[in-house]
């Protein structure tokens, strides 16, 4: 049975470049400030900043999400640079207590920040179920795409997790909203904040309703935002409105 409400904390940090330790412990924190939420995000590559040329083989922060699911009754979800089998992948990891996490690689690869060069692309959706509602996650450039977000009747919520850097950040807030308008779901979008070796970020990590309004975080500080979304209200308005049965 679908719950009717959700309480969802994104997770907005400073990602300490190549650092995964430190980086777990700003989550960690975090974590601790926010207690009894549904559902954490964390932005994309969270433990190690956007690293095209990546060089962790075994990132300690895919235990860590998953122990931490596991001890707190909770879902994690972040994405990571992972090595299978010799290829590089931007892999969102969405921890679950009682199972193994779910995973999605990333479909659109950033040529422009050089990730085609290093990281082999995913070729398909991944739909994960957490206390009957059902979420759609994808990551960062993955927003410009709108077919491939687009709803099928298979999805309540979409999550972006995402580095996205201030020099385009009216996209970032822009693209969000559509996605929500045009699905007729929640999104959630969570972005890092701070400055890595080639770009700055100021967040903008955010919460879009069905209709376009928009809890918007508070500030580009690092630190965290808690967001109930009430998927009552979001039935209901795909009922009385459905413009998506009209979808191509």
């Amino acid at each position: 049975m679908e719950q009717q409400q959700l309480k969802v904390t994104l997770l907005q940090m400073d990602t300490a470049w190549n650092n995964p330790i430190q980086n777990i412990r700003t989550a960690e924190t975090f974590l601790e400030q926010s207690p009894g939420s549904d559902l954490y995000v964390l932005p994309e590559m969270w433990t190690t900043g956007f690293n095209s040329s990546p060089t962790i083989m075994d990132d300690p922060g895919i235990s860590w999400m998953t122990k931490t699911a596991q001890q707190l009754h909770t879902a994690i979800v972040g994405s990571l640079a992972v090595n299978e089998k010799g290829k590089w992948r931007n892999r969102l990891l969405f921890a679950l207590p009682n199972s193994a996490p779910a995973i999605y690689d990333k479909h659109h690869l950033f040529a422009y920040g050089g990730e085609k060069e290093h990281f082999t692309p995913g070729d398909r959706r991944t739909i994960v179920k957490w206390k009957g509602v059902r979420f759609l996650p994808l990551i960062c450039y993955d927003l410009r795409f709108p077919i491939w977000s687009r709803y099928r009747g298979d999805y309540d919520i979409l999550v972006y997790v995402a580095n996205w850097p201030v020099t385009r950040i009216e996209a970032w807030t822009t693209l969000l909203r559509a996605r929500a308008i045009e699905n007729q779901c929640y999104v959630i979008g969570v972005n890092r904040t701070g400055q890595d070796l080639s770009c700055s970020y100021e967040g903008a990590s955010a919460v879009v309703d069905p209709y376009g309004k928009t809890t918007t975080f508070p500030s580009p500080s690092p630190g965290w935002l808690t967001v109930t979304l009430d998927l009552k209200n979001q039935n209901s308005f795909r009922k009385k409105f459905p413009i998506l049965d009209d979808r191509d």
